[in-house]
């Protein structure tokens, strides 16, 4: 303890005065230790974030938490490391946000918002954060619970009381990696520290920390602790070296061999690595069941995209995946070699799951996919590599003739009207350019992917979860990682409405992160209707015209952009989709956010 004191109210008839100790004091711990400037406990949180390569804090406001602003402006009035503020409107787009930042930079962000109400807004992007691989620091005020005037930080207000939680981390563990409430004896820029350690080695993953007010307002004369780089970020593993040669003679010696993606792309390195291995072999690379990051340049003859016939292929790679593909009669057969590649290839965080392999292989994807092709170059002779060079050839074929197909059936449905789901997909593929970076929330078997062609790696990025949503926070996080990109965002007006657009198009003209959102109106739940009519074709819901499948009238999005700051249009006429989309591109180069709304029929209805 040291020997400041200030004056704390103990708690009695008249609420008399006792003198207690500040805070502790922190020891002088390891020398090699970094020391900063303090006024406030709170300092150290923001320098550690800063120090620890937090580039950005996505802040809601909170009766809390408001050391954080002092903190980061301080920061920044004296050049001090400190995170970015970002102010939100909604919780719900900050933390997708911080996931779009993530994915699209390949590094850290944070977020903070007020005690437990502030975090059950986050919603479903908790959801998101855990099966995203990012990491992200995710940060709540928690109420005080001292006396009214006892100390800096006490109540002084009636909700401080009724937000009080037996457990408030307990609301997100399930989902986190890690999670911790400072308390008065930690080190608060130790634990800091500590959150981004954990949060950027691999497994990478959401951390939660909790910030009590009494403690971040504590007074400090300096603070020292170990920065994350210090307490050192855990480098990935190499795989087996065994298993490497295992698999390289499996694939050599292959006749169809089938490469299934998911996740890889989350790191852009492994796509030119996965491209030279492919490449080697002539092996087609396919879309797990849900595709999350771009894996493969999908203009590449080699990739198929979902159209894998996995029965017919005798060793299946499978590269970080969750849902490889359904089981039923498109899986791997009988006979087939399966082998998983993954830092966690047996998915420990999902409860059961029935998928089987031959080999389950632990190791940085990058790594194994560059010790994989060194093996397979040793291993193959010349009659191997003329094999694979035919191979090559034919899925080239096949990749060529299923564009051409798609683009044909597009033009059929040119003059449709409403428009066509299919023109409209077509239309977006063609005004992407290789300046593009897109943002992806349509379902898994939308019409779009086919027509997307997207080279570059960390250019095309699709929810990691199942929670809706996630689109507009996470495009508005991917402008402030790449702002030399043209970032559009893609869904359905289902997930539109969820996503909270009006609070990430705010921030994004506040902070000239202009992104363009195009919208499949179709005033329809795909739940709510086919998968109704699926169950129950013959069931009341469907007689009486499916009842919560549709919402119709619409809210009019162009018009709610423009309330925002943004520009909007709704478009109806199928010959505009094509222009309407280049006046939304030409927004967002001149530095507006724009929203491009296409009316499309309903689903199961022609209108």
């Amino acid at each position: 303890m040291d020997d400041r004191t200030v004056s704390i109210a103990k708690p009695g008839r008249r609420g008399g005065a006792k003198a207690q100790p500040a805070a502790a004091k922190q020891p002088a711990g390891h020398p090699n230790w970094t020391a900063v400037p303090a006024d406030e406990r709170g300092d150290a949180i923001v320098a550690a974030m800063g120090l620890g390569g937090v580039d950005y804090m996505f802040f809601n406001s909170g009766s809390e938490i408001m050391f954080m602003q002092e903190a980061i402006a301080k920061a920044n009035a004296l050049g001090r490391p400190a995170p970015k503020l970002i102010m939100m409107t909604h919780e719900y787009p900050t933390l997708n946000a911080a996931l779009g930042y993530a994915a699209a930079s390949g590094r850290m962000a944070a977020t903070a918002v007020h005690v437990d109400v502030g975090t059950q807004h986050y919603g479903c992007a908790i959801h998101t954060a855990r099966h995203s691989g990012l990491p992200v620091l995710i940060t709540a005020g928690a109420p005080p619970v001292s006396y009214p005037g006892s100390m800096r930080g006490a109540r002084d207000g009636s909700h401080f009381w009724v937000q009080q939680t037996p457990d408030q981390a307990g609301i997100v563990r399930q989902y986190m990696k890690w999670d911790h409430r400072l308390e008065y004896q930690d080190n608060p820029g130790m634990v800091v520290s500590r959150a981004i350690q954990i949060a950027r080695s691999e497994p990478r993953g959401p951390v939660y920390l909790v910030l009590p007010r009494e403690i971040a307002f504590l007074p400090s004369e300096g603070e020292r602790f170990p920065t994350a780089q210090q307490l050192g970020i855990a480098r990935a593993p190499a795989p087996d070296p065994d298993a490497i040669r295992e698999l390289a003679m499996r694939l050599v010696q292959a006749r169809n061999p089938a490469i299934v993606v998911q996740r890889s792309g989350r790191n852009p390195a492994t796509v030119p690595a996965l491209v030279r291995l492919a490449e080697f072999l002539g092996a087609p690379v396919g879309e797990a069941a849900a595709r999350t990051y771009q894996c493969f340049p999908m203009d590449h003859p080699l990739y198929q995209s979902i159209h894998l016939d996995l029965p017919k292929a005798d060793v299946v790679l499978v590269i970080e995946c969750d849902v490889p593909w359904i089981p039923g009669p498109q899986q791997p057969g009988s006979d087939g070699y399966v082998a998983v590649v993954d830092i966690d290839p047996v998915k420990a965080y999902i409860g059961t799951y029935e998928f089987s392999a031959d080999m389950r292989l632990i190791g940085d994807t990058e790594i194994a996919l560059r010790e994989l092709l060194v093996a397979v170059e040793k291993l193959a002779g010349a009659s191997d590599r003329t094999r694979f060079a035919d191979r090559a050839a034919a899925w080239a074929d096949v990749a060529r003739e299923r564009f051409r197909n798609a683009v044909q059936a597009a033009q059929k449905a040119a003059n449709k009207s409403p428009i066509s789901p299919l023109w409209l997909s077509y239309q977006i593929g063609e005004a992407m350019d290789a300046n593009c970076l897109m943002i992806d929330e349509t379902l898994m078997l939308s019409p779009l992917p086919p027509y997307l062609r997207f080279a570059e790696p960390g250019t095309y990025f699709r929810n990691p979860g199942s929670g809706g949503g996630w689109c507009a926070g996470a495009a508005l996080g991917a402008k402030l990682a790449r702002p030399d990109k043209d970032v559009v965002a893609v869904s359905g007006d289902g997930f539109y409405m969820y996503s909270v657009a009006n609070a990430a198009i705010t921030s994004a003209v506040r902070y000239r992160a202009p992104f363009m959102s195009v919208i499949y109106q179709n005033r329809s739940y795909s739940t709510g209707t086919k998968a109704t009519a699926q169950f129950y074709p013959d069931g009341y819901a469907v007689r009486g015209g499916l009842e919560a499948g549709y919402f119709d009238p619409p809210i009019d999005f162009a018009k709610e952009a423009e309330a925002a700051g943004a520009y909007g249009e709704n478009v109806t006429d199928p010959a505009e989709v094509g222009p309407a989309l280049q006046r939304g591109l030409k927004q967002i180069r001149s530095g507006t956010p724009s929203v491009i709304a296409v009316w499309l029929p309903r689903i199961m209805q022609e209108s």
